[in-house]
């Protein structure tokens, strides 16, 4: 591991932790030259995954997606940061729970808006405007009554 502020490349762990309920593990670390200390985190792998499209074209898994549509969601929003990456970990998890190659895209955008109306009302109400491509000041009244 380099250090991100000498980029000599001989660290030391000080501390290990789990994270995300087991998912990942936090390494508090120290550079052996400058002794400048940061944490690493390190996550299990998802196994590859292809994601079928509404057109029926498949892809990749990409967490990035999915992230950069959270924090779309969550912008401005108290604790965001934790959140988001508390959703990734739950939603990957979730994803390798289901023991499979391939999932439909709109699975993997259900289980977002699950995760999100738990976590924050708000965000849930921003990323489900665009995921749903609300034509009609009714159809967005009928998403905000499912939070009532």
């Amino acid at each position: 591991m380099n250090c991100p502020f000498c980029s000599h490349p001989e660290t030391k762990v000080i501390d290990s932790r789990d994270t995300q309920e087991g998912r990942a593990i936090r390494r508090r670390r120290e550079c052996e030259k400058c002794h400048a200390r940061f944490s690493t985190y390190e996550e299990v792998e998802i196994f590859r995954l292809s994601i079928i499209k509404k057109d029926g074209r498949k892809e990749e898994y990409d967490r990035n997606k999915i992230e950069k549509g959270l924090r779309r969601a969550f912008e401005k929003r108290p604790a965001a940061e934790e959140k988001i990456e508390r959703i990734l970990g739950e939603i990957e998890y979730a994803l390798h729970e289901k023991h499979t190659s391939e999932i439909q895209s709109r699975e993997i955008g259900s289980l977002v808006m699950e995760k999100l109306k738990e976590a924050d009302d708000v965000a849930y109400i921003r990323f489900i405007s665009v995921y749903k491509s609300f034509g009609s000041a009714k159809s967005f009244r009928r998403a905000l009554e499912t939070l009532e």
